[in-house]
């Protein structure tokens, strides 16, 4: 499993449009400087982001790019899901049957249950980091995923 160059750099270019304090945003020069990406491949992370309803474009002299809703309603989960998709779908094992029409392990699949297990915990963390955490700095991002995680160890104790 691993995080792509599209979720990295795309995360990356909407930390950089969250972290603007000037109110008509970034343009792709301003961004593609300061992250040393081609102008091209901002433009196309943009776009995603855009389509995805995180950010909101003005054209112009005075145009650029900002957030379409305030940072703490932005949730990193949906970000990533929109950049790149999820660790694991239940369609996966629909168009991961090999050359046969149904898989073999159907019925009864240990990797399936490994998948969906490793995507549930991914979920957890996910879903409750917004973009407003994610301007903080590295310490602060780290404690919340560490009591995150606790909070998830609990409650598979109890269950």
């Amino acid at each position: 499993m691993k995080v792509s160059a599209q979720e990295e750099y795309g995360m990356r270019c909407l930390l950089r449009i969250g972290s603007c304090e000037t109110p008509e945003g970034l343009t792709i020069p301003d961004i593609s400087r300061m992250e040393g990406l081609t102008p091209a491949n901002v433009a196309k992370l943009l776009r995603i982001l855009r389509l995805g309803g995180f950010i909101e474009s003005a054209r112009g002299r005075s145009g650029g790019y900002k957030l379409a809703k305030p940072s703490d309603q932005v949730v990193i989960g949906e970000v990533l899901a929109v950049l790149g998709g999820r660790i694991y779908n239940p369609s996966f094992c629909d168009t991961h049957s090999g050359s046969n029409s149904v898989c073999n392990h159907v019925i009864d699949c240990s990797m399936r249950s490994l998948w969906r297990s490793i995507q549930n915990a991914v979920d957890v963390v996910l879903k409750r980091i917004t973009l407003k955490d994610m301007l903080g700095n590295e310490k602060v991002v780290t404690e919340l995923v560490a009591t995150l995680n606790a909070g998830v160890a609990e409650s598979q104790e109890v269950n």
